[in-house]
């Protein structure tokens, strides 16, 4: 089995790859914003630039996408939260953070990502950098969970 990047459990083939390939279009704003960031995994940049509205594709940069895709090494993908975007509606926003290694680096992007329906159709619109939360936890155990989120131990992390 090839397990789809976008963290669904669910088989590539079966997941966002008929997505990539045009068998099918995106019934979510979610959805899209998954089938994305495997197309990012997969280097399918074509796709990226499809599902990007029409509106919003002047300055679109092809070879500056294509070579992230490349060079980074996609680690996964959390979605945050959803507001609107379901099938009933005509645009919604989707909070997520894709991890990943550039040049041996742990880095990630956290966006806020805004679609919007066209003809039917989800297209992604643009996305805004979401600045990092405050830390609650006044103290942070070596051997608690990361806050940053990246899943592992803070002594293996950001509190090397």
């Amino acid at each position: 089995m090839d397990n789809c990047p976008c963290g669904s459990n669910l088989d590539y083939a079966e997941c966002c790859e008929p997505l990539i390939r045009g068998k099918r279009t995106a019934a979510t704003a979610e959805e899209l914003m998954r089938s994305r960031y495997s197309a990012y995994v997969k280097v399918e940049t074509g796709y990226l630039f499809e599902t990007t509205h029409p509106d919003h594709r002047e300055g679109y940069d092809h070879k500056g996408t294509e070579e992230w895709a490349k060079s980074s090494e996609w680690e996964n993908l959390e979605i945050l939260a959803t507001t609107g975007g379901g099938p009933d509606d005509d645009q919604g926003d989707v909070e997520f953070i894709a991890r990943y290694r550039e040049k041996g680096a742990r880095k990630q992007h956290h966006e806020l990502a805004g679609f919007k329906k066209n003809e039917g159709k989800w297209f992604f619109t643009d996305g805004r950098a979401v600045a990092p939360r405050p830390i609650v936890s006044s103290k942070v155990g070596r051997n608690d969970p990361c806050p940053c989120g990246s899943g592992a131990k803070y002594k293996k992390c950001c509190g090397k």
